[in-house]
């Protein structure tokens, strides 16, 4: 199984998902997305796994009315402000690669049936 958690360091929610996979021995890749950013393909990979780009966006951000990605119309333009403005996206992005699958914030039980599903070694 191949994780990649995107997260931010001071954020619990990020410091619980890598707890749960580190308590289970899954070895994961944490990604700060305030440093590093997601490349384009990589927030399309989440799109795809979790169905919804909006189900990425943090609307309480203070950045979210500054970009003015509310206005934008084509998915395009709210992807590439996405990159741009990795604050506007909520954390953590757990992404499941094999399995083309994601998760935004807390998502215990779906990681859990990631590894249920997962073929035993």
């Amino acid at each position: 199984m191949n994780i990649q958690i995107y997260g931010k360091t001071k954020c619990f929610k990020t410091k619980s998902a890598e707890r749960f996979f580190k308590e289970r021995k899954i070895k994961f890749q944490s990604i700060d997305i305030l440093e590093k950013g997601m490349s384009l393909r990589e927030l399309e990979s989440v799109i795809a796994g979790i169905g919804d780009i909006s189900l990425l966006v943090d609307s309480k951000s203070p950045l979210y009315k500054t970009t003015s990605y509310g206005m934008l119309r084509t998915m395009d333009a709210k992807k590439q402000c996405l990159v741009d403005n990795p604050k506007l996206i909520i954390t953590p992005v757990v992404r499941e690669c094999e399995g083309r699958r994601a998760t935004v914030g807390d998502g215990s039980k779906t990681w859990l049936s990631w590894l249920a599903a997962a073929p035993k070694k």
